[in-house]
Parts: C-alpha cells; sequence; structure tokens
C-alpha cells in the first residue's frame, strides 16, 4: 500500500496516473454501456451560492474553469519562483532554454496554419493548440530512463517547459479572450492592487490572499478574460520573501508544495478523464489525415523539434548561449522530442478555440492532441533509451 502511494507521489507515478485517467476517458466515451455514465458525469450539475449569488454549471465546467485555474495558480508560482531564485534567475542560463521555447512555439504554429489556411476563421483560431509542452507527461517520460539521464538535460528540459507555460498563459490572455466587460475588468485591478498592497504591508498569511483570488476568479469569470488567468494573477501577488526570516519556507513556496500533489493526483487526472473522451463513432482512420487532426499533430511531434532545434542553434550562433556541462546536441534534440508532448495546455487551448464552434472539431482536435503526444513520447523515449548511457 505505502509502495503504491510512494509510486503515485513520484513524477514516473504522476505521468502513469495522467495516461490512466486519459485511457479511461477513451474508452468511456466509446464503450456503450459506459458512454451514457460518462456522459451523465461530464453534465453533473454543480451549484455553488454565497450570499444569495449563485454559478451553476456542469462538472467539465468546474473542472475547465475552476480546477484548471488552481492548476495554473500553481504553474504560475512556480514560474515565479524559478525567476527570482532559480533556473530563470539567470540571464545567462536562461537564454538557450528560452530561444528553445519560443522556436518550440512558433514552428507548431506555423506548421497548423500551413495545414489549415484554407479552412477559415474558425479553424484557424486553433493555432495555438501544438504550442505547449505537457511538463508533468514530458518529465514522466524523462524519468523512465533512470539515473541515466544527465541533471543538464532535465534542467533544460524543465526550463523550457516552464518558460513554454509563461508564454502559453500569455497566449490564453490575449488570443482567447472572449467580449470584454469593462465594470468587471475594474473590479479585477482593485483586487490585484489590493493583494499588492497585501503584499507590500509584508502580509505573510496566505489566507487573505486566497480570499481575494476567489473574488478574482469571479470577476475574471465575467470579465471576458478566461478565469483561468485569475490564477495566474493571484501567483503574482503572493510574496516569495523570509517574513519573519525565521520562517522556514516562503508564503509562495508554502502554497507550492501544498498545490503540488493535489494538482499532480487530481486536478490533473481529472482534467483528463473529462476532456480526453475522443468518440470514434463515425469517425475513420482517414480522418486523422484531414487538415485539423494532422496540422496539430505535426506540429507537436514535427514542429516542436524543428522549432526548438533550430531556434539554439540560432542562439548558439549569435553567442547568446551555450551548452552547459551534460548537454550537447544529441540530447537537446531528445528533449526537443518530448517537448512534443502537449496533452493538458493543448487540449485546454482546444477547448477554447472550439467549444463554441462544433462538437466535432472539438473531438477532432483531441485526436490530433493526443495522436501527436503519444508519437512525440513514444519517439523521444526510444531516441534516448538509445542513445543515453547507462
Amino acid at each position: 500500500m505505502f509502495k503504491a502511494i510512494h509510486f503515485l507521489k513520484s513524477s514516473v507515478g504522476a505521468g502513469v496516473l495522467l495516461m490512466l485517467c486519459a485511457l479511461a476517458a477513451v474508452i468511456c466515451a466509446n464503450f456503450p454501456p459506459l458512454q451514457h455514465l460518462y456522459h451523465e458525469f461530464l453534465h453533473f450539475n454543480i451549484t455553488v451560492g454565497v450570499g444569495g449569488r449563485e454559478l451553476s454549471g456542469g462538472l467539465h465546467f468546474w473542472v475547465s474553469d475552476g480546477l484548471m485555474a488552481i492548476f495554473f495558480l500553481f504553474v504560475a508560482l512556480e514560474i515565479k519562483r524559478e525567476l527570482i531564485s532559480g533556473e530563470l534567475s539567470s540571464m545567462r542560463r536562461v537564454m538557450l532554454p528560452a530561444a528553445a521555447a519560443i522556436g518550440g512555439m512558433i514552428a507548431p504554429a506555423a506548421i497548423y496554419v500551413l495545414f489549415n489556411f484554407s479552412g477559415g476563421d474558425d479553424v484557424l483560431h486553433g493555432w495555438a493548440v501544438p504550442i505547449a509542452t505537457d511538463i508533468a507527461f514530458s518529465l514522466s517520460v524523462l524519468a523512465l530512463l533512470g539515473s541515466r539521464v544527465p541533471i543538464a538535460m532535465k534542467v533544460f528540459l524543465t526550463t523550457v517547459a516552464v518558460i513554454d507555460d509563461l508564454l502559453a498563459i500569455l497566449i490564453i490572455a490575449f488570443f482567447y479572450a472572449g467580449k470584454l466587460q469593462p465594470w468587471y475588468l475594474v473590479a479585477a485591478a482593485l483586487i490585484v492592487i489590493a493583494m499588492l498592497v497585501l503584499g507590500r504591508i509584508g502580509v505573510v498569511r496566505l489566507a487573505p490572499y486566497l480570499i481575494l483570488g476567489a473574488l478574482l476568479w469571479v470577476a475574471m469569470k465575467n470579465s471576458g478574460i478566461h478565469a483561468t488567468i485569475a490564477g495566474v494573477l493571484t501567483a503574482a501577488c503572493i510574496p516569495h520573501k523570509r517574513k519573519p526570516e525565521s520562517i522556514s519556507e516562503t508564503p509562495l513556496q508554502k502554497l507550492e508544495h501544498a498545490l503540488h500533489q493535489p494538482v499532480a493526483l487530481l486536478i490533473m487526472p481529472l482534467f483528463a478523464f473529462v476532456n480526453a473522451g475522443v468518440e470514434f463513432a463515425g469517425l475513420n482512420p482517414s480522418d486523422l489525415l484531414a487538415p485539423l487532426p494532422l496540422g496539430i499533430a505535426l506540429g507537436l511531434v514535427v514542429g516542436k523539434p524543428v522549432g526548438i532545434c533550430a531556434a539554439v542553434g540560432l542562439a548558439l550562433l549569435c553567442g547568446v548561449g551555450k551548452f552547459p556541462p551534460g548537454l550537447n546536441w544529441e540530447r537537446v534534440f531528445g528533449v526537443a522530442l518530448l517537448c512534443g508532448i502537449g496533452f493538458t495546455v493543448s487540449l485546454f487551448i482546444g477547448n477554447l478555440a472550439f467549444q463554441d464552434v462544433s462538437e466535432e472539431m472539438v473531438n477532432l482536435t483531441k485526436l490530433g492532441v493526443l495522436s501527436g503526444s503519444l508519437i512525440a513520447g513514444i519517439g523521444g523515449w526510444l531516441f534516448l533509451h538509445a542513445r543515453l548511457r547507462g
């Protein structure tokens, strides 16, 4: 029992759990005895009310808008910590992975647009689907290779994925917002200012920030900007200072540690189960070659490694970065293959892009993301397994 719990808490265990939930979603969506129960589960209505006001929605809504706000809160806390005191705090160390992350987003988006240019504005709205790297899945695959993986590879992959997440958050905020509601944006701005004031006057208790963060989520939900951005803004306001200096963890570290297991073992698996259910009824093998899923899959499988390697080569040529000890072209290419595992954020962006267009496009998006991520993961593991020496 304890060994099973320890395995789940490991990066490999979290990745396996994520994969099993995605597989369970596909089975439930296509196995008639379970299909009805699966859809009932997705549309199970939950109502939350405070002070006479109610917010009601199906489970899919609460996972995608509610729990994913917590996911992005956790990701943004990690990014902030890295910027202040981690791998991203040194400009010299960050230049190479930053170039890799940018190249690894431009090339997949370009491939998607190339394959879907004639599809119209609705289809082109999904250009950002293949840009994301799933840090949990990619690190889990790397962890499967054990002690053969040098620390430089893990640091490079983590840094690329963290910068990738930061850029994906900005893209979601700027390109996937709805019709803006000025008064709710004003309310959101005032809440953010209040949190900044708390940090300025030295408040280190988390409760005030989390209460204001919940109010910010409501304001953002009604502002036209996706509610998950509330998690990012809340993380930006939580202090990363020890005050008094005797405390062992900063408020940011305390919250990040508290969220790590719920995000890895509950939120991400539940998101996978809710969003990975591709229905194959009415689909045939040729649908995988349709421009929408093919553009996504090739963006992940081809665009990611091509973009990352090209950007790293350009950075090295211009002298703005250099390989740290333990990293070389062969290992960069292996990491670049693993960066093609999109999954969580790719599925999330796909829902934002197509949920108001058609269910068929959402389904084709899932098909492209799942197939591309699977090929990238297996290809990356096979390449590194063959090239890394024990």
